[in-house]
């Protein structure tokens, strides 16, 4: 039978992880806010929830704001009551602050 001779992967001192790599990169290029606003939109369902993301019809940032389209005024201005509440939880769920506002349309 074979055997393999042990190797030994033992990581230099001088050397990145491969997420440090990506986030040097990230903020090298300057993409990590577009990322994270790719994020926030990709993401808007799990975010927000079902009902929430069937009654959008378009989603888009803008200068740091969200611009929503929803099909329902009583949602429409529901959530126009909670602004504060929608930026505090899409900036958490981002992990940065990404957005300053919110523009219901």
């Amino acid at each position: 039978m074979y055997n393999k001779p042990e190797r030994d992967f033992k990581r230099k001192k001088d050397s990145l992880s491969i997420g440090d790599a990506i986030e040097n990169w990230m903020d090298q290029l300057r993409v990590r806010g577009k990322y994270k606003e790719t994020y926030i939109i990709q993401n808007w369902e799990k975010i927000m929830g079902t009902p929430i993301a069937k009654r959008t019809t378009n989603l888009y940032i803008r200068n740091k704001k969200l611009y929503i389209h929803l099909s329902s005024a009583p949602l429409k201005h529901e959530l126009n009551q909670s602004k504060h509440k929608v930026v505090e939880l899409l900036n958490k769920a981002s992990g940065d602050k990404v957005l300053e506002d919110v523009i219901f349309l």
